[in-house]
């Protein structure tokens, strides 16, 4: 079943660059803005997370966390945050081999990359928004924008 808005987000536990655990489940309480892509050091890739960090400060006074997840072994993503100097995670999908793109229905598993999808979940782990785009193509900072907005208008009528 395709994760959509309302639904709860599948839980996972990926290592970052730095190879520490990161868990959908310990953020919980947070929003986060769970950004799966396709390649790094891949031009749009880059563009797309180059803006994420230019960025960040909407994000953070939004209270969302950003988690980049790509199929890439950590130690690539290492080396490619080290390179561009992004302040958020770049979790690693390495192995088992797309297994958190796979829950999320983002694998292409015929070319072994992760869709370029994006998840807004709000802090209860409910998916509130979902921005997509194809392979070649970036997506608009604008709609991250307009969901981020609706993130935390939604976070803020949630009971607490």
């Amino acid at each position: 079943m395709q994760p959509a808005p309302g639904h709860l987000a599948p839980g996972f536990e990926l290592p970052n660059q730095h190879g520490e655990p990161v868990s959908l489940s310990a953020l919980r309480g947070t929003a986060v803005v769970l950004v799966f892509y396709p390649f790094a050091f891949s031009r749009v890739c880059t563009d797309e997370l180059d803006e994420l960090q230019a960025n960040l400060g909407e994000f953070r006074s939004r209270s969302a966390r950003v988690l980049a997840v790509s199929i890439d072994h950590r130690y690539a993503l290492r080396t490619y945050a080290e390179q561009r100097g992004y302040g958020f995670d770049l979790l690693s999908d390495f192995w088992p081999h797309g297994e958190v793109a796979e829950q999320y229905r983002v694998l292409n598993l015929s070319e072994g990359y992760a869709r370029r999808s994006t998840f807004f979940i709000d802090p209860a782990g409910l998916i509130n928004s979902r921005v997509d785009a194809p392979l070649g193509e970036g997506r608009a900072f604008e709609t991250y924008r307009s969901a981020l907005l609706s993130l935390s208008q939604h976070t803020a009528e949630s009971p607490r």
